[in-house]
């Protein structure tokens, strides 16, 4: 981050990767993108575990599917498939063996079995703000009323809306973030996998992950 920066733009993320949360400790002021059409296949609407067979995706299906489009502040959420049962399934099953999986499951548990959301940005947003309660961290989270493209956001924000993604070809370079090891549940099989979703750090460290978060930022 520019030292002289005061404010950070990023995108909505659905269980964002630990470098997105560093960003949320570094500003005192936070912009989630608001009015921008939607972008497939990001952290928009999946997020990554390590589950024993290796990394695992899991997406949440939005109306219209492949052929989604549009203002993201918009985009419906789809039930044709009990997602959330499966998201909580596989996140169960691949954290209940954790240090801390137990303490915070009653905090998330209910994203996934009673009530459906309509949208995915109000999803998103109620969802990560359940983790920063879970971790004692409080910070206020404004939503954008326009939309600044790409090299044209004001000089005293940073962007990261397309930096922090899934796929490696699509990544900047962020030379203030440094993933510093903790102990993975499956540690012993697959080494240390950097950059999860929030959820790996949280179930590992527990109250430590401020501390860990903030181990990360340089």
């Amino acid at each position: 981050m520019n030292n002289q920066n005061t404010e950070v733009l990023l995108s909505t993320a659905y269980l964002a990767p630990i470098q997105y949360f560093t960003k949320l400790i570094s500003y005192p002021q936070i912009y989630i993108e608001y009015c921008e059409s939607y972008l497939k296949q990001s952290y928009r609407n999946r997020t990554i575990i390590l589950a024993a067979n290796g990394p695992l995706q899991l997406s949440i299906p939005v109306a219209d599917g492949p052929r989604a489009k549009g203002p993201i502040k918009d985009l419906k959420l789809s039930y044709d498939q009990p997602w959330q049962l499966m998201h909580w399934r596989g996140i169960s099953s691949t954290y209940n063996s954790s240090p801390f999986f137990e303490f915070y499951a009653d905090d998330l548990a209910p994203f996934f079995h009673e009530k459906k959301w309509r949208y995915l940005f109000d999803f998103n947003l109620q969802l990560q703000d359940a983790i920063l309660n879970s971790i004692n961290f409080n910070v206020t989270i404004n939503q954008t009323l326009d939309y600044y493209p790409q090299g044209k956001v004001p000089e005293t924000m940073d962007d990261f809306r397309y930096d922090i993604h899934p796929k490696p070809q699509k990544q900047e370079a962020d030379p203030h973030f440094f993933p510093t090891p903790y102990t993975q549940v499956f540690n012993e099989k697959w080494g240390f996998v950097p950059n999860l979703s929030i959820l790996d750090l949280l179930f590992s460290e527990g109250p430590e992950t401020i501390r860990h978060l903030r181990s990360c930022i340089r």
